[in-house]
């Protein structure tokens, strides 16, 4: 049997490159069409990669409510690859209030380059293309920039005081606009606020934003911020602006605290005492040290890989050839493709905790991918099948037995390859929502043609995963990935597609809770921050 391992990874041949830089993609749109005369569009853009064809979404923009001609502030960050073609597809999609995600979405229009392009004109604008590949008059504008290599973040709060009213019937509705100035003499949006309501001295919910994305790592570069009066109809009234430096904003850290007056131009020039429109404090400036997935694995942090396969009885019996699970005895069954192709992109551990697919409850521990591979195949002739498909109790149990323990250089990774829909879907979302305060990420991997509807749910891809109660996770934890969607796609694409995120939620989890890496690498020192 060994040889259906061999023939698996085998079948699975993986590729791998170096990444040459990784680029920031800023994204707008005009002139899209109204849906009535009533409102205005509710734009997202999804931003999706081709492999062998198929698409894969990579990330997504925020929904602006009522816009035609939206700028959106979330950044898309991708890897850049200089000898590979990087197929991109840029989706507008209408959103319908109330709701995030796409299954209500009314598609907008699209834009398909290459990576390659965007990055060689910096500034790339085209029609958007709508189905049937027909040219509308909306168009979609997406802008590159290479990280500077500065990835260390700040955290910003401000608030206002005395805004002018611009509101007949209440008080203005401010939100705020952060602006880098380029040194083209264009403008780059860095982040806008949340719209405080009815309130003309708001306090806005603080924000991280990187030292690149914010000012490009200079810290005199030149700053312009904007206050508004949103609108529901998306024509928002124009309150004031001002600017500023990171430099003077570091001020606040000394623990003077910082303020502009909110200047509108044409009430300067008209009226003979105006003052301000209000005034913007900034309340915190603070500088967070950002370490790398690197930085953790070199100071010591090890990834212990949990792995929970779904025997249920809808997989079919593994003696019959119809069987998820039937062993042919020269080619790998499907789940044996997704367990090789999602391991073997990970480091080569020499044991894998918690697999009790061995029948020995006291040591459960499998020897590397192989050992894992061995003892699903040999558990096969020994068991039963049957249902339902639980998934809280594996949850549930990784968080409790490793994802609770007290060792501040343990990350823990759950995979589970299930067929099924899931029966205890409540006790799932609690789950996951517990594990989200943990050192732990979970990777679904959907084997089969069944109804995978839940498993979108759990990913986040239509909103903000929640609990039965409501609350919400802490960090997005969950990856979902239906391999027949990688059946004939490159090899490594699911590898890469249930992997990606892994990198970056381990460095989410220990940064948000203050935990640096153990030992400083050589290299850490050229990467520290310098006053």
């Amino acid at each position: 049997m060994s040889n259906i391992y061999e023939s698996a990874e085998a079948t699975l041949g993986f590729i791998s490159s170096p990444c040459l830089a990784k680029v920031e993609l800023r994204v707008a749109s005009r002139g899209i069409s109204d849906r009535d005369a009533l409102s205005k569009p509710d734009p997202c853009v999804v931003l999706k990669m081709q492999s062998h064809g198929q698409w894969f979404e990579v990330d997504r923009t925020e929904v602006i409510r009522s816009s035609s001609s939206p700028v959106f502030s979330k950044i898309l960050l991708v890897d850049y690859y200089f000898e590979e073609v990087q197929r991109l597809r840029f989706e507008l999609h209408d959103i319908s209030s109330g709701n995030n995600g796409l299954r209500d979405a009314d598609f907008l229009g699209a834009l398909e380059c290459t990576l390659g392009q965007i990055v060689s004109q910096r500034k790339l604008t085209k029609a958007l293309l709508k189905q049937g590949n027909t040219s509308g008059k909306s168009s979609i504008t997406v802008t590159a920039e290479e990280l500077s290599g500065n990835d260390d973040y700040v955290e910003l709060s401000f608030s206002a005081r005395k805004l002018d009213d611009k509101d007949f019937f209440s008080k203005s509705d401010p939100f705020l606009e952060i602006f880098r100035l380029n040194d083209d003499g264009t403008e780059s949006l860095v982040h806008r606020t949340e719209t405080i309501m009815n309130n003309l001295s708001p306090v806005w919910k603080s924000f991280k934003v990187s030292l690149n994305t914010l000012c490009s790592g200079d810290h005199d570069r030149e700053l312009k911020c904007t206050v508004w009066d949103w609108d529901s109809n998306g024509k928002h009234d124009f309150i004031g602006e001002f600017q500023t430096t990171f430099k003077e904003m570091r001020i606040e850290q000394e623990g003077k605290q910082l303020q502009w007056e909110c200047i509108n131009p044409k009430y300067q020039m008209k009226k003979k005492n105006y003052r301000n429109s209000g005034v913007v404090i900034l309340n915190h400036c603070k500088i967070i040290k950002m370490y790398s997935f690197l930085d953790y694995i070199m100071g010591g942090c090890q990834i212990q890989f949990t792995v929970a396969i779904d025997f249920t009885a809808s997989n079919g019996d593994p003696r019959n050839s119809c069987s998820l699970h039937y062993i042919h005895p020269y080619q790998p069954n499907e789940y044996l493709k997704a367990l090789v192709a999602a391991l073997c992109s990970m480091p080569q551990m020499k044991v894998s905790h918690d697999f009790a697919v061995n029948f020995d409850e006291d040591n459960p521990e499998c020897a590397g991918i192989q050992g894992v591979v061995e003892a699903y195949q040999n558990c096969l002739p020994k068991i039963q099948l049957y249902g339902p498909t639980n998934i809280a109790p594996i949850i549930q149990k990784v968080g409790v037995k490793d994802g609770t323990k007290k060792k501040r250089d343990e990350y823990f990774i759950l995979l589970i390859l299930t067929d099924g829909v899931i029966t205890d879907m409540a006790d799932t979302r609690e789950a996951i929502v517990h594990a989200s305060h943990l050192p732990m990420s979970v990777i679904i991997v959907g084997v089969g043609n069944a109804d995978f509807t839940d498993m979108q749910i759990l990913d986040g891809d239509d909103g903000i995963l929640r609990s039965p109660k409501g609350e919400p996770v802490l960090r997005d934890i969950v990856q979902f990935v239906p391999f027949k969607d990688f059946k004939h796609a490159s090899p490594a694409a699911l590898a890469k597609s249930v992997l990606a995120e892994v990198p970056n939620q381990v460095v989410d989890y220990y940064n948000a809770k203050g935990i640096k890496p153990k030992c400083m690498s050589d290299y850490e020192s050229t990467r520290t921050f310098s006053p």
